[in-house]
C-alpha cells in the first residue's frame, strides 16, 4: 500500500474508532453473536409461522429484550473501552453493562408474562406495572444515549416533561397534565408508546431487511457491485463519477444507511476520485450525495420508509413505487452535476483494474436477484416480510455459486449476527420515538403545533410546506433521519391535513426533509465522513454535497404544491405521469446548469439565474409555468453561447 493509501486506510479506521460500537473478543463475542443470532432466527420464525403462532403482544417485547440487551454488550457506556492502537486492550462489556443487559430485558419480559391483562390495568396500573415501566423509559434512554448520543436523549425528556408539566405552560400548547402513573400506562401498557408504530417497524420490516443486506455483504454482493461500477463508468473522464454514483446506488441496498454507505464508498472510490483530478471538497461532496442516495433508494430505502407503509396503511410495495420517480431524479442530478463537473475540473480518465463488465454479469449476476425477486414477491401479493424473507434465502443459496464467499456454517452464523446487530441503533431510537409519540397522542400536541405552523404560514399551503421543510431540516441536525420523521410525523404531518395534501404526498415530503439533513450545513454526518476520508474541509464538502443534492430540496416541494406533482409519484393519471416526469428531468438538469455554472463552457450568473428560474418554474408542472420556465431556460441558452463565442474571439 502507498504512503497515500495508508494514510485513507488511517483516517478511515480512526471514522471507525470513534463510533460507539465496541469490537468484542473471546466469551463476550460468543455470547453476544449467539444472542444476535438467535434475535435474527426469531424474527425470521417469526414471518415463517405466518405470524400466529407468536402474538404481536409477545413478539415485539420479546424482540425489544433481545435488542436492548445487545445494545448494552455492543455500545459502550462511556468514552472508549480501550486505546485504538493498543491491540492487545479489552474493548468487552463491564460488569455494570452486563447488570444493564438484564436490567433492559426486565421489563420486557414482565409484558410478556402478564400481556393478557396488560392493556387493561393501563388506567391503573399496579406498583409492580409503573416500577417496570420507570425501568423500561430508562433503559431505553440510555441505549439511545449509547448508539446515537445524548441530543435524541433530550429531545425525549422535554417531551416527557412536557406531559407532566401541561397545566402551567402557555396556553397555545397547554393541557390537563398527566402524573406518573397515568403516564407510565400510556407508555408502557399500551401500543400508543413504546411498542407503537416505530418499534413495530424495526422489529419487522427492518430487523428483517438489516439481516437480508448482512447476508448480502457475506456472500460477496458489496465486492460485485463495486466491480460493476468501475467496469461500467471508469475509463472516461466523467467516468469516476459516475462509478460513484452507481456504486452509492448499489451499496444502498446493502447498507440502506447513508454514512455507511459513504464510508464504504469513500474507502475505495476516492483514490480512484483523487486520480481523475477531483479536488477533495467535490470528491467529498459526490461521496456524501451518492451516501445518502442509499436512504432514498428502492428496493430497501432507510428505515423511515418502512414506517411511512405503517402510517399510510399500504403496502411496502407502494412505496417503493412512491419512490421510484424522486430517485431516478436525484440520481439523475447527481450524473449531470458529475458531468459538468468533468468538464470544469478537467479530470481524466483512470484506468481501473476490474474485469469486463460482461464476464461479471455472467459470473456473479446472480446478486441482483435477489433485489428483483423481493419486488416480484410483493407483486405477486406476498407480505413484505414473507418477501424479504425469501429472497435472504435465495441470496443464500446463490452464495455457494462462489467459493470465496458461500456462506458455510461459520459465515451464515456471522451473517446473522452482523444482522441482529445493524438493527441495534435503529431498535434503541424506535422505542425512544415511541416515547415521544405516546407524548404527542396523550396530550394532543400535534394538532396544536399543527395549527400553530397553519397560522404562522397565514393559511398559505406554500408558506407551510416552506416551514415544514425548514422544522424537519433543523429536527434531522439534532436527532438520527428515523427519529427525525417520527417526531415530524406526528406533529408537521397534520398541518398538511387543513390543504387536502394526501398522506403519502406529505409523508414522502417529510420522508425526503428527515434524510436530507444528513448532508445538511452545519451538522452533515455524510458530508462530515466523506470529508474524513478526503481530507478536504468539512464545511466546503458540506456545501459541494449541498450543491449535488439540491434537486431532493426542491422535489419534495412538487409533492405538495404543483398541480400535478403527485405523478411523481406515480400517483394518478398515465398520461399526466408521461409529461410531467419529463418536464420535471428537464428541471434538475437546468438546477444542475444554475448550481455547478458551466454548461458548454462557463455559465456566467446572467445565464445561471435564467437556468435556476426556468427549472422553478418547471417544477410548478402547470403549462403556464412550464412555457414560462422553457422561455427562460432557452433565453439561458442564448446568453451562454452567446457570451461563449465573445469570450472566444477575444481570446483569438
Amino acid at each position: 500500500m502507498n504512503e497515500q493509501g495508508a494514510r485513507d486506510a488511517a483516517l478511515i479506521a480512526e471514522y471507525d474508532a470513534e463510533k460507539p460500537g465496541r469490537t468484542l473478543s473471546g466469551w463476550p463475542k460468543v455470547v453476544v453473536w449467539a444472542l444476535g443470532v438467535g434475535l435474527s432466527l426469531y424474527a425470521i420464525y417469526w414471518v415463517l409461522a405466518f405470524f400466529g403462532t407468536i402474538t404481536a403482544n409477545v413478539y415485539i417485547p420479546a424482540f425489544a429484550a433481545g435488542a436492548l440487551a445487545m445494545t448494552f454488550l455492543m455500545y459502550r457506556g462511556w468514552g472508549r473501552s480501550k486505546d485504538p492502537a493498543d491491540s492487545t486492550a479489552s474493548d468487552n462489556p463491564h460488569p455494570v453493562d452486563w447488570l444493564l443487559a438484564a436490567l433492559a430485558a426486565m421489563p420486557m419480559v414482565y409484558a410478556i408474562v402478564f400481556y393478557e391483562e396488560f392493556s387493561r390495568r393501563a388506567v391503573v396500573p399496579t406498583q409492580m406495572d409503573i416500577i417496570m415501566g420507570v425501568i423500561a423509559v430508562a433503559v431505553i434512554l440510555e441505549a439511545t444515549r449509547r448508539t446515537v448520543g445524548w441530543i435524541m436523549v433530550v429531545v425525549v425528556v422535554l417531551f416527557i416533561a412536557y406531559a407532566y408539566f401541561g397545566p402551567i405552560l402557555p396556553d397555545v400548547i397547554a393541557h390537563r397534565g398527566y402524573a406518573l402513573p397515568r403516564f407510565i400506562g400510556h407508555e408502557y401498557m399500551t401500543s400508543a408508546g413504546i411498542f407503537s408504530t416505530p418499534l413495530q417497524v424495526a422489529a419487522t420490516y427492518i430487523v428483517l431487511f438489516t439481516i437480508y443486506g448482512a447476508v448480502l455483504e457475506y456472500s460477496g454482493a458489496s465486492k460485485f457491485f463495486l466491480d460493476v461500477s468501475f467496469a461500467a463508468f471508469g475509463q472516461s473522464s466523467a467516468g469516476p463519477g459516475r462509478t460513484v454514483a452507481l456504486a452509492g446506488f448499489l451499496l444502498g441496498t446493502v447498507s440502506g444507511s447513508g454514512v455507511a454507505t459513504t464510508v464504504t464508498l469513500g474507502s475505495v472510490s476516492w483514490p480512484l476520485l483523487r486520480r481523475a483530478g477531483y479536488p477533495r471538497a467535490q470528491g467529498g461532496g459526490v461521496l456524501a450525495a451518492a451516501g445518502i442516495g442509499a436512504i432514498l433508494s428502492p428496493p430497501t430505502l432507510g428505515a423511515a420508509a418502512f414506517i411511512i407503509a405503517e402510517f399510510i396503511r399500504e403496502s411496502y410495495l407502494v412505496v417503493l413505487l412512491l419512490a421510484t420517480v424522486p430517485t431516478l431524479l436525484y440520481y439523475l442530478g447527481i450524473i449531470l452535476a458529475v458531468e459538468l463537473d468533468a468538464r470544469r475540473y478537467r479530470t481524466r480518465a483512470v484506468a481501473v483494474e476490474a474485469p469486463p463488465l460482461g464476464r461479471q454479469l455472467l459470473r456473479y449476476g446472480y446478486h441482483f436477484s435477489s433485489l428483483f425477486a423481493i419486488v416480484i414477491f410483493m407483486v405477486l401479493g406476498m407480505t413484505p416480510f414473507r418477501a424479504v424473507v425469501l429472497a435472504t434465502g435465495l441470496a443464500f443459496l446463490l452464495s455457494f455459486l462462489d467459493p470465496a464467499h458461500r456462506l458455510t456454517a461459520r459465515r451464515l452464523w456471522d451473517a446473522l449476527a452482523a444482522g441482529a446487530i445493524g438493527v441495534l441503533p435503529v431498535a434503541a431510537v424506535c422505542a425512544a420515538s415511541g416515547i415521544i409519540v405516546g407524548v404527542v397522542t396523550l396530550t394532543g400536541l400535534g394538532l396544536k403545533l399543527a395549527g400553530i405552523i397553519v397560522a404562522i404560514a397565514g393559511g398559505s399551503l406554500a408558506l407551510t410546506a416552506l416551514f415544514a421543510g425548514i422544522a424537519v431540516m433543523l429536527l434531522g441536525l439534532a436527532v438520527p433521519v428515523t427519529a427525525s420523521f417520527i417526531i415530524a410525523a406526528v406533529i408537521i404531518k397534520p398541518a398538511f391535513d387543513g390543504f387536502g395534501v394526501p398522506d403519502y404526498a406529505a409523508y414522502m415530503f417529510i420522508f425526503y426533509y428527515a434524510v436530507l439533513s444528513e448532508v445538511s450545513p452545519p451538522t452533515a454526518l455524510s458530508a462530515y465522513a466523506a470529508s474524513a476520508i478526503t481530507g478536504g474541509s468539512p464545511t466546503r464538502t458540506m456545501l459541494m454535497a449541498w450543491r449535488y443534492t439540491l434537486p431532493a430540496f426542491l422535489v419534495p416541494f412538487v409533492f405538495v404544491l404543483a398541480p400535478a406533482g403527485e405523478a411523481l409519484l406515480l400517483r394518478g393519471d398515465v398520461a399526466t405521469m408521461l409529461w410531467v416526469i419529463p418536464v420535471a428531468a428537464v428541471a434538475v438538469g437546468a438546477l444542475a446548469v444554475a448550481t455547478g455554472g458551466w454548461l458548454v463552457g462557463p455559465a456566467a450568473w446572467p445565464e445561471r439565474v435564467l437556468f435556476g428560474a426556468g427549472a422553478l418554474a418547471l417544477l410548478y408542472t402547470d403549462p403556464l409555468f412550464i412555457g414560462i420556465g422553457m422561455a427562460a431556460i432557452i433565453a439561458g441558452l442564448f446568453v451562454h453561447l452567446a457570451q461563449r463565442r465573445t469570450r472566444i474571439r477575444e481570446a483569438g
